[in-house]
């Protein structure tokens, strides 16, 4: 792709060296259309696997939740149903995310993670608040529990789920994978707090210990629903990825050679793993300007891991142009 003159308008240069290519159209002067497929879902090719084994322990926590009359084991079981819808969603958001780009999704949908991380904590704050309540009600209104029946179906679902949590943790996790992993180890924590829970009632008898670690337990997931709930907003909102800082980008971009200054700095994400950027480039000498493309995009690679970059050169203000008035002839002498 040769570089048009510095200065020229809607000359946006795309920095792109993705294996995939790139088609870009004949004599079109805007924007290049790129076939953005950059989704190795290693860990989300688990997921339907990880929704059949969550959904099935699901049924057998809440019939032994209802016979035990343990709340603590009846909300796994309803965190466990909740977790195998989210399961569900993040495993049709994976599909979806992988559609290569069209006329229409010109990026195609990688941002289905990001909704899909949002809708799985919102089902989390709803879940939160129901076992709350049901908690307070416990407290308020004690029944009786069969701990040891708790304690043996607590431990299947700690096993179960610490299967599960292994299957999404193997290669690379993208932030729809991380809300997914977010109720396995919610679900996780419930099974623990079942299994504490089963144990004090076998030994002790003590069943206030129910309602109580379900609090414990629900807070420690809203913890971490709130700080995927903030990840997963900041992408949506096109905000620059946490890792990176727009100030230092922008140094470093002005700090190469043939560069007099950066402006319109932008970089935002189209899902967890991929930045991209956007900026025009004041150049000192326009004709540098195919070395300083190919610096610069070495730079954002390299030391930022940024590929996805569209560079704009511009020409530095010209000297104003003063205009100053003819002299004009004496006009002839009237009769």
């Amino acid at each position: 792709m040769q570089p048009a003159e510095p200065g020229r308008p809607h000359a946006a240069h795309h920095a792109h060296e993705h294996a995939e290519g790139h088609a870009l159209a004949p004599g079109h002067g805007g924007p290049d259309t790129h076939a953005h497929q950059h989704h190795d879902h290693a860990a989300s090719r688990w997921l339907p696997l990880a929704l059949a084994l969550t959904l099935g322990f699901a049924a057998v926590e809440a019939l032994a939740g209802w016979w035990s009359g343990s709340l603590a084991l009846l909300g796994d079981a309803g965190h466990m149903v909740t977790d195998a819808l989210a399961l569900g969603l993040a495993a049709f958001a994976a599909r979806i995310a992988k559609r290569p780009s069209s006329a229409r999704h010109s990026y195609g949908l990688p941002r289905a993670e990001a909704l899909s991380a949002l809708f799985n904590g919102l089902f989390m704050l709803a879940l939160v608040a129901v076992l709350l309540w049901q908690a307070v009600l416990r407290l308020s209104e004690p029944r009786a529990i069969a701990g040891e029946a708790v304690t043996i179906v607590a431990l299947g679902g700690l096993a179960l789920n610490l299967v599960v949590a292994w299957l999404l943790t193997r290669g690379e996790a993208d932030l729809n994978t991380r809300g997914a992993l977010l109720h396995v180890l919610g679900d996780l924590l419930g099974s623990l707090a079942a299994l504490a829970s089963g144990l004090v009632i076998q030994f002790t008898g003590w069943t206030p210990i129910d309602p109580l670690l379900t609090m414990l337990i629900c807070g420690l997931i809203l913890a971490s629903t709130l700080l995927l709930l903030r990840r997963s907003t900041h992408t949506l909102l096109e905000g620059v990825p946490e890792h990176l800082s727009l100030p230092e980008v922008g140094r470093a971009m002005a700090a190469v050679p043939g560069v007099r200054s950066v402006h319109d700095l932008h970089i935002w994400s189209l899902d967890s793993r991929h930045p991209s950027l956007s900026a025009h480039l004041v150049m000192i000498e326009p004709a540098r300007w195919p070395q300083v493309l190919e610096d610069e995009r070495r730079l954002l690679a390299a030391r930022f891991g940024i590929e996805h970059v569209t560079l704009q050169p511009e020409l530095p203000p010209a000297a104003p142009v003063v205009f100053s008035p003819r002299r004009r002839k004496a006009d002839p002498p009237s009769d």
